[in-house]
């Protein structure tokens, strides 16, 4: 049980609770860019595990689809989870009011993960213009401050924000200066609200993903949802450490140990496979 009223000061220490995901049951979890990927990965995990799962993303038609596969996580049998306990709700991540409307619709809230996202600003830093880094910054930087702000007010004490960031972070390559100047301000942010959100017992936590065969990735590698791609996949992951890339659940596995986890906050948990070290 909550020790404070979401939004109120905090008189009491963070609760305590089991550390385990088990302890994600019955809760109910906001997944911001749900509908494909990490974010979708997730909502079936958390389903699976008996949570309750509000899946927000733009396009109404993969959000539906999204949503259709998370309840069916929940089977087989009767003894799972509700399939009713999922909630699609189209919005974009970016706008605040949407994001409170959103929230609003799902009622009891507990945990906010965002995994929504995009690869704009790509490009030399000669090149690239100031509305592609003003696009990189508003994906990445405004929409996780949005959904912290929508959130905040909402959260029992223990609930928790995680955002997301990337690898390229901390090994850059040519032509995406915006791009990791983008997730660099993230990961200072997740420092900053950490501290002041305390008080109110809240936590804000990132996961900096390594490359996982995920849609956006085989995306940016020009590699489709076929053998081919499939193939042009397994060639690249060869040359990591673990000789593939990791799957959006091991990824998203990472997101739930944080919100299970309630002593853990302004933490940066890197998952790439052990891309970093070479």
């Amino acid at each position: 049980m909550p020790t404070t009223a979401p939004g109120a000061a905090a008189v009491m220490p963070a609760p305590v609770r089991s550390p385990l995901p088990q302890s994600l049951v019955g809760g109910t979890v906001a997944v911001i860019g749900g509908s494909s990927g990490i974010g979708l990965a997730a909502g079936m995990l958390l389903h699976s595990l008996g949570a309750r799962v509000v899946l927000i993303a733009r396009d109404p038609g993969r959000l539906a689809a999204a949503v259709d596969r998370v309840r069916a996580a929940g089977e087989p049998g009767a003894t799972g989870p509700d399939p009713a306990a999922v909630l699609g709700v189209s919005a974009d991540g970016g706008d605040e009011d949407a994001l409170n409307a959103a929230f609003d619709q799902a009622g009891a809230l507990d945990h906010v993960l965002v995994t929504a996202g995009s690869l704009g600003g790509l490009g030399p830093a000669t090149e690239v213009s100031r509305d592609q880094v003003r696009s990189a910054f508003d994906g990445r930087v405004w929409g996780a401050l949005a959904a912290v702000r929508a959130a905040a007010s909402r959260l029992p004490a223990g609930g928790s924000v995680t955002l997301a960031s990337g690898g390229l972070v901390s090994r850059p390559v040519p032509g995406i200066a915006s791009l990791v100047a983008a997730g660099s301000a993230v990961e200072g942010l997740v420092k900053a609200l950490a501290v002041e959100l305390a008080p109110r017992r809240l936590r804000v936590n990132a996961v900096r993903f390594g490359v996982f065969d995920t849609p956006l990735a085989r995306g940016a590698m020009d590699a489709g949802a076929d053998e081919a791609g499939d193939r042009k996949m397994a060639a690249a992951g060869a040359l990591t450490p673990l000789g593939r890339y990791g799957t959006a659940e091991e990824a998203a596995s990472a997101a739930l140990f944080l919100m299970a986890n309630t002593y853990v906050t302004g933490e940066i948990l890197n998952i790439d496979g052990g891309a970093h070290l070479v």
